[in-house]
C-alpha cells in the first residue's frame, strides 16, 4: 500500500503548517529528507532536498504503528507556513517511490480500516470538523468518544445471549428446558427494545442540533421584520424602507444561539396584493413558516389580527417598542430594546429539556435502529405464543443483530464510506 501525504492544516499563509505522511514506509521516506527523531519526541530538524539544499528548519514528530491517528507509521513536519515552503516539501514527497498525495478523507479511512475508529466515529469526526456551536461540538464528541458505539455493543451482546438461549431450546424437549428461560429471553428483548427506543426518541433533537433550527419572522408589511432581523444579525442583511412590500424573498441569517445553530428568516409581509412578484414572495413566506421550528409573529399591537393560525410554540411580539409604551413582549429593531428577551424565549423553546444522552444523529443510524426495533417487536409477539416458535423468534433476533451491524459499520458500508470521506479535506 502506498504511503500518503497531505497538508493537515488549512492552506494559505500561516505561522506553522503541518504536513502529514502516513504508511509503513513513512520513516524511510522521511529519513531521506532529515534525521527523524525517536517516536513520540518532537525535535527540531533541518529538512533538505536530495541535492542538500535546505528546505526549512522545522519540528518533526514520528508515530509508530498503532500509536498514530491512522494506525500506521506517521511523520509530521511542522514547517513555517509560507506557500513556497509548503509547496517545496509537498513536491519532494511526491518524488518518493510509493508515495502519493492523499485523497480527501484518506487518513481517516485508514484509521477506520486499521480499527482506530468505527463508522459512527468517522461520521462524528466529520460533524466535529463542521461544528459551529458548542452543542454541536459536544454532541459530536460524545459519539467520537465511543458512547454510541458502546451502546450498540451492549445491545448486540444481550441479543446474542437471547439467541443462544433460544437456539439451545431447539435441541431439547420442553421437559429439559429451564422454566425461567422464556422469562430471561423476554426480559432481554424488552430491555433492549426500550433502550433503542429511548435513543430514537432523542434522535429528533440530536438531528436538529446537527443540522440547525429555523425561526421564521412573520408579519404584515412595514411592521419591522427586516429591522428586527438586522438587529439579531448585528449587521445590515435586509433592506429596510417605509415602502410596503420591500422584502419579497426570504432572507436568512444563521447565528449561534446559546450553543444552538439557528437560522432566522425574514419573510415577505403578509397582505393581499396584485403584484405578481410580491405574491410569489408571500407564497414562499407561508411555505417556509410552516416548516419552521419556531414562528415569531411581529405585530403593531396585541389586537392585530394574525394572518396565519397561531399554534403552540409560536411567539407573538409587538414591534417598535422604542416609539411607544407597550405591555407584554415587545422589541425595537432600531434600538435593540427587548431583542435579548426575545432571543432568550426562542432559545428556551428550542433547547432540549435535559442534556443530550446517547442519540442516533444520522438518518442511516435512525433507519437501522428502527428496523432493529421492528424485529424485536416481532420477537416479542412470538414469545407470547404457546408453543413458542423458537426458530422464528431466533431468526428475528438474528435479523435485529444484522441491522445493528449495519448501524455500527460491520457490513456493507463501502458506499457509505465513499460518501462520508468525499466531504473530508485532503489532510484528514
Amino acid at each position: 500500500m502506498d504511503a500518503i501525504f497531505a497538508q493537515a492544516t488549512a492552506s494559505g499563509r500561516a505561522g506553522v503548517s503541518i504536513i502529514r505522511l502516513s504508511g509503513h514506509q513513512a520513516f524511510d521516506i522521511a529519513s531521506k529528507l532529515c534525521n527523524i527523531p525517536t517516536c513520540g519526541r518532537l525535535a527540531l530538524r533541518s529538512i533538505k532536498d536530495p541535492n542538500g539544499d535546505l528546505i526549512d528548519r522545522a519540528l518533526v514528530l514520528c508515530f509508530d504503528h498503532g500509536a498514530s491517528f491512522t494506525g500506521e507509521r506517521v511523520v509530521e513536519f511542522h514547517v513555517h507556513g509560507g506557500l513556497a515552503t509548503v509547496s517545496k516539501l509537498l513536491a519532494e514527497l511526491s518524488k518518493s517511490d510509493g508515495c502519493r498525495l492523499a485523497l480527501p478523507g484518506e487518513f481517516t479511512r485508514r484509521a477506520l480500516e486499521n480499527g482506530n475508529l468505527d463508522l459512527n466515529q468517522v461520521e462524528a469526526l466529520s460533524d466535529l470538523i463542521e461544528a459551529e456551536t458548542e452543542l454541536q461540538r459536544k454532541q459530536a464528541m460524545q459519539v467520537l468518544d465511543g458512547h454510541f458505539s458502546e451502546a450498540g455493543r451492549i445491545w448486540k451482546e444481550k441479543l446474542l445471549r437471547a439467541v443462544a438461549l433460544l437456539e439451545a431450546s431447539i435441541d431439547f424437549s420442553d421437559d429439559e428446558i429451564p422454566a425461567d428461560l422464556h422469562i430471561e429471553v423476554r426480559s432481554i428483548v424488552e430491555a433492549t427494545a426500550s433502550s433503542i427506543m429511548a435513543v430514537l426518541e432523542r434522535s429528533v433533537m440530536a438531528s436538529k442540533i446537527r443540522q440547525g433550527f429555523t425561526v421564521a419572522i412573520i408579519g404584515a408589511p412595514n411592521v419591522g421584520k427586516s429591522t428586527l432581523l438586522n438587529s439579531i444579525a448585528g449587521r445590515d442583511v435586509a433592506i429596510t424602507s417605509d415602502i410596503a412590500g420591500t422584502t419579497r424573498d426570504v432572507i436568512e441569517v444563521r447565528i449561534d444561539l446559546n450553543g444552538l445553530p439557528v437560522t432566522f428568516m425574514d419573510t415577505a409581509g403578509l397582505r393581499e396584493t396584485d403584484d405578481y412578484i410580491e405574491k410569489l414572495g408571500i407564497s414562499m413566506s407561508y411555505k417556509r413558516s410552516e416548516a419552521a421550528d419556531v414562528r415569531v409573529f411581529l405585530v403593531d399591537s396585541e389586537e392585530d389580527e394574525l394572518l396565519i393560525s397561531k399554534e403552540p410554540g409560536d411567539i407573538v411580539v409587538q414591534s417598535k417598542a422604542d416609539t411607544r409604551d407597550v405591555s407584554g413582549l415587545a422589541v425595537s429593531g432600531k434600538t435593540g430594546k427587548g431583542v435579548s428577551n426575545l432571543l432568550k424565549l426562542v432559545s428556551k423553546k428550542l433547547s432540549p429539556e435535559t442534556m443530550l444522552d446517547v442519540a442516533a444523529i444520522r438518518e442511516r443510524q435512525v433507519d437501522g435502529l428502527k428496523a432493529a426495533n421492528d424485529c424485536l417487536s416481532k420477537t416479542k409477539v412470538f414469545l407470547t405464543q404457546d408453543p413458542l416458535p423458537y426458530e422464528l423468534a431466533s431468526q428475528e433476533l438474528y435479523f435485529a443483530c444484522t441491522q445493528l451491524d449495519f448501524v455500527f459499520g460491520k457490513i456493507d458500508i463501502e458506499s457509505i464510506l465513499d460518501e462520508i470521506f468525499s466531504s473530508f479535506c485532503l489532510g484528514k
